[in-house]
C-alpha cells in the first residue's frame, strides 16, 4: 500500500504576526524532551505502519521551523526516521532561513533528507519585518545558494501575496527573484488573518493596512498567469512545478492517500479515519512519558464523510476529480451523487466537464472554497 508520514516539529526561533500554527517560539526548555517523545511515539506507531504496509513512499517533516533544532536534536530524530521509515523516495524538510548554515544543510542531506521546502515569503525586508520573520531578503538568497552547495537537487519557495505594505511592483520583484534562483517548486499563499494572531489583533484596532481587496486579486491573477507562461504547472490552487517535480507528499493528501501523523498536533488517516495528536507540547510530552498515546480524537469515518472529502480534495488539483476512481471507491457513479450541483457550477463557469473528470475553471480557482462547499452532502 502506498503512504506517507507527516512530522510535526513544533518549534520556533519566533512565531510570525500571522501564524496560527501549532507552534512555539523559543520553549528550548523543550525541545530534547520533545525529540525523546516523537521518538517513543515513531517507534510504537511507525513501526507498526511498517509491518503492516511496509516502508513509505514519501517523508514530510514541517512545523514550526523543524531546523529550529539544534544539529545534534536533528541528527537524532532523522536517525530515527531512516532506522523506522528507511529510505522514502521523497524526503522533505521545511527550511527558514536564518536558521541554517552550509554545515546544517549538508548534515540534512547526509542523513537522507533529498528536498527542502524553504519559507522565504517575500524578497522584501520591509515586508519580511512587518511579518515578523527573523530573516532578511539576502539570508534567504544564501541558504538557497548554500542548499545547493550541500547538494539538494530539488528546492520549493514559499511565497506569500496580499501582504501588509505589499505592492504588485514588490510581489513582481520577488516572483521574478524567485525564479533567478531556479527552484524546481514554487507554494504561493494569500494571507488569511486567523483569530489569535497578532495581525488580528491589529486588524481588530484598526493597525493592519492591507492591499484593497482590488489589489490582492490582481495580485493573484498575477502570479496564476506569469508562472504558467514561465513553464511553471499549477498542478494545485497553490502549488505550482516544473513538469515531474510536483510533491509527491501533497499530492498524496489530495489523493485519498493514507498517511501517519507524528508529533504535537499533527493528523492522521488511516483506514479511512481522520485522528489527531494532542496539540498542546506539555501535554504531548506527558501523555507519552505516562506511557500512553497522543491520540485524542477521531473524525467521522462514515462514507458520506469519506466521500465529501474525496471530492473537494480532488478538486484542488489541476486533475481534478477522476469519475472512475470514484465509482471505484464508493461503488457509485459520480453524477448519480453530485450531478445536480455540477451542472449548475458548470452553467456558472466554475467547473468543466470532461469524460474522465471534473474540474475548476480559472474562476472557480478563485473562489475554490465557495466550490468545495457544494460538495458537502
Amino acid at each position: 500500500m502506498q503512504w506517507g508520514v507527516y512530522v510535526h516539529i513544533p518549534f520556533c526561533k519566533r512565531k510570525c504576526n500571522y501564524c496560527d500554527f501549532a507552534s512555539y517560539g523559543g520553549r528550548e526548555e523543550a525541545r530534547e524532551a520533545y525529540v525523546d517523545a516523537l521518538g517513543v511515539e515513531t517507534l510504537v506507531r511507525g513501526q507498526e505502519m511498517v509491518l503492516k504496509h511496509g516502508r513509505p513512499a514519501t517523508l514530510y517533516m514541517g512545523g514550526g521551523t523543524p531546523t529550529a533544532l539544534t544539529l545534534e536534536q536533528m541528527g537524532t530524530v532523522m536517525a530515527l526516521m531512516k532506522s523506522v521509515f528507511g529510505e522514502p523516495e521523497e524526503f522533505t524538510v521545511e527550511v527558514n532561513p536564518g536558521t541554517v548554515d552550509e554545515e546544517y544543510l549538508k548534515k540534512l542531506r547526509e542523513w537522507g533528507a533529498n528536498r527542502l521546502s524553504i519559507g522565504v515569503q517575500s524578497f522584501d525586508d520591509d515586508i519580511l519585518k512587518r511579518l515578523g520573520r527573523i530573516h532578511t531578503a539576502a539570508q534567504a538568497e544564501e541558504t538557497i545558494r548554500a542548499a545547493r552547495e550541500a547538494g539538494f537537487e530539488n528546492l520549493s519557495l514559499d511565497l506569500m501575496y496580499g501582504l501588509p505594505g505589499q505592492t504588485m511592483e514588490i510581489l513582481k520583484d520577488s516572483v521574478e527573484k524567485a525564479l533567478e534562483l531556479a527552484p524546481q517548486h514554487i507554494s504561493i499563499y494569500g494571507l488569511q488573518v486567523e483569530e489569535g494572531t497578532p495581525f488580528y489583533r491589529d486588524q481588530q484596532e484598526g493597525k493592519l493596512a492591507l492591499p484593497p481587496e482590488a489589489d490582492t486579486e490582481a495580485m493573484y491573477d498575477y502570479m496564476t498567469e506569469f508562472l504558467p507562461e514561465k513553464g511553471w504547472r499549477r498542478y494545485e490552487i497553490s502549488n505550482f512545478a516544473k513538469p515531474g517535480l510536483e510533491s509527491k507528499h501533497n499530492l498524496s493528501y489530495w489523493q485519498d492517500v493514507p498517511y501517519l501523523g507524528l508529533g504535537a498536533a499533527a493528523h492522521s488517516y488511516l483506514d479511512g479515519m481522520r485522528l489527531e495528536n494532542v496539540a498542546d507540547l506539555d501535554e504531548y510530552i506527558n501523555t507519552i512519558k505516562s506511557g500512553s498515546l497522543p491520540l485524542r480524537s477521531e473524525e467521522d469515518p462514515s462514507e458520506q464523510h469519506h466521500m465529501e472529502e474525496f471530492a473537494f480534495l480532488a478538486l484542488r488539483t489541476a486533475k481534478g476529480l477522476d469519475k472512475k476512481k470514484f465509482k471505484e471507491t464508493f461503488g457509485k457513479d459520480l453524477r448519480s451523487v453530485y450531478g445536480k450541483k455540477i451542472n449548475r457550477l458548470v452553467r456558472e463557469g466554475l467547473l468543466q466537464e470532461n469524460k474522465k473528470s471534473i474540474s475548476l475553471t480559472k474562476a472557480g480557482a478563485k473562489v475554490g472554497n465557495q466550490v468545495f462547499a457544494e460538495f458537502l452532502l
